[in-house]
């Protein structure tokens, strides 16, 4: 480890401002005793006692303290891809401080983020296992009562293979979401940009969740009527799904005979904003910081009413993002929600293959 002495020579001068007026008195009087005092000898007496004094106090207290604070970095060294480490040892107790203020809050730093990264892992894996273990229970108590013996009545024989195979089909649903979140977390997936009409689009997705939302009651429509189309650059597969996320939650969570409306609004220049509003349930304020992490429920309950792998808004947001674009959300209990996000327009009335 390289050495650099940033000097500090206040404590070796008062030291010997100290030491020296008593050993030049101590002379002085041993002079004035043998009836030799003389000033120049002691003048010269004085400054020889001052340099001395101020040497090997200085000498001995430097290294003193460096080898005590280069023990202090030779045990930070020990704490790898550490910033402290590095550096040139000072003895400056000044800087040394400084370093070390510095070094023991940027480790605060860190240790908070692990606990809430260790706090975000634990309930992740509790949401991983509370969403598998509902329809895998289910398939295994379907399977179970057919082996002993109900498979001999045809009728619930189909009935019970029926509701197994869909528990399967949510389990390789969640299994799916997983997949493509964990995909677009790591920048895995490549996304298949062309320039395409969003109004066709938006329509498409409404025809594919019409029997749904009328099961609700809900109307799915549009602001306002759009004659010219609006054409966008994205990749047009994820936002439909997307939009169908956006919806299928706006119908999950919305009232009887309630209304989800979707406009598209020049932004500025070249951008353009998709807005899903609704008049549900609302979501509360302080669960809107948290409503795009996985598995996260504003019923904390654990209650499964609705169906779903609880990672249709993450994925929103995950898909959005890989898109350089933003995500917003506004609610209010009792009134309804709005989720807009952002995308590219484009003149462009040519679709690319």
């Amino acid at each position: 480890m390289a050495v650099r002495f940033k000097k500090s020579f206040t404590f070796a001068i008062q030291s010997s401002l100290l030491i020296t007026p008593v050993l030049t008195a101590v002379f002085v009087g041993a002079l004035l005793f043998s009836d030799q005092f003389n000033w120049l000898s002691t003048i010269l007496f004085a400054l020889l006692c001052f340099i001395v004094c101020f040497s090997i106090v200085q000498i001995r207290v430097e290294r003193f303290i460096y080898r005590r604070i280069k023990k202090i970095y030779d045990d930070v060294s020990l704490l790898e891809s550490t910033s402290f480490s590095s550096k040139l040892v000072t003895n400056d107790m000044k800087t040394l401080t400084q370093e070390i203020e510095k070094f023991a809050k940027d480790k605060k730093i860190e240790i908070d983020t692990l606990k809430i990264r260790e706090e975000y892992r634990r309930d992740f894996l509790g949401n991983v296992s509370h969403e598998l273990k509902t329809p895998l229970f289910t398939v295994q108590g379907y399977i179970l009562t057919l082996l002993d013996g109900a498979m001999n009545d045809k009728k619930i024989r189909e009935k019970y293979l029926n509701r197994a195979n869909k528990g399967v089909e949510r389990l390789i649903y969640i299994v799916k979401d997983l997949d493509l979140i964990t995909k677009l977390e790591v920048g895995d997936l490549k996304l298949e940009l062309q320039d395409f009409d969003i109004i066709e689009l938006i329509q498409n997705v409404f025809d594919l969740l019409e029997m749904k939302a009328a099961q609700k009651e809900i109307v799915l429509t549009f602001d306002m009527e759009y004659d010219q189309p609006i054409y966008v650059n994205a990749d047009k597969e994820k936002i439909q799904q997307v939009i169908s996320n956006l919806l299928v939650n706006s119908i999950k969570y919305g009232h009887s005979n309630g209304t989800t409306e979707v406009s598209v609004e020049n932004l500025i220049k070249n951008k353009v904003i998709v807005r899903v509003t609704d008049n549900g349930e609302g979501i509360p304020k302080q669960h809107i910081p948290r409503l795009f992490e996985r598995f996260y429920r504003v019923d904390q309950s654990g209650s499964r009413s609705e169906g779903g792998s609880g990672l249709g808004l993450s994925i929103v947001k995950h898909i959005i993002e890989a898109h350089d674009e933003k995500i917003y959300v506004e609610s209010e209990v009792g009134i309804g929600s709005e989720f807009s996000f952002t995308l590219e327009k484009t003149s462009s009335r040519n679709e690319k293959s």
